[in-house]
């Protein structure tokens, strides 16, 4: 059996961790404000956007068998994110929540990640809906979101008593 081991580690890992895009969005939304925070879209808005992942030519062959696949995850950089806080008060929130129980862009690693429709494919490039990404965004991975990605029984933290997101 695995033991976790309890405590803080002594110091972080050595080494830096390097990223390299694989492709960037081609999205309708050109700037963050361009994007309403989920809470507060209207509904069914962000099933509605839709845009293109596009990816380098370097990587296309990583893309082989992909289109089976109905929904992608999207892992990528917040690139307009300067700094980060520890805490943050959520857009309609009126506490603060340390900034792991949010979304925000503004984190010590800035990396996202988002579930997006896959509508086809054609080449390098993925034609997506659901994209809640802003134009240029690099894209660090691409995975396919399977049955094993979905849960049930999950709890939501200070999310409960919000309304539904708009997704």
């Amino acid at each position: 059996m695995n033991k976790v081991r309890r405590g803080r580690p002594a110091a972080p890992p050595a080494g830096a961790i390097v990223l390299r895009p694989v492709g960037v969005v081609r999205s309708p939304f050109k700037n963050p404000e361009d994007l309403p925070p989920p809470a507060f879209a209207p509904p069914r808005f962000l099933d509605r956007a839709e845009g293109e992942i596009v990816v380098f030519d370097k990587f296309a062959p990583a893309l082989e068998s992909l289109e089976g696949f109905s929904h992608l995850i999207v892992i990528f950089a917040f690139h307009r994110a300067s700094g980060f806080r520890l805490r943050t008060v959520p857009p309609g929130e009126s506490r603060p929540h340390g900034i792991f129980a949010t979304r925000s862009p503004h984190r010590p690693n800035p990396l996202g990640m988002s579930v997006v429709r896959l509508l086809v494919r054609d080449g390098p490039v993925l034609k997506v809906s659901g994209l809640d990404l802003v134009d240029g965004t690099p894209v660090l991975d691409i995975k396919p979101y399977t049955r094993r990605d979905r849960k049930s029984r999950i709890r939501t933290g200070w999310l409960k008593d919000r309304p539904a997101l708009a997704r």
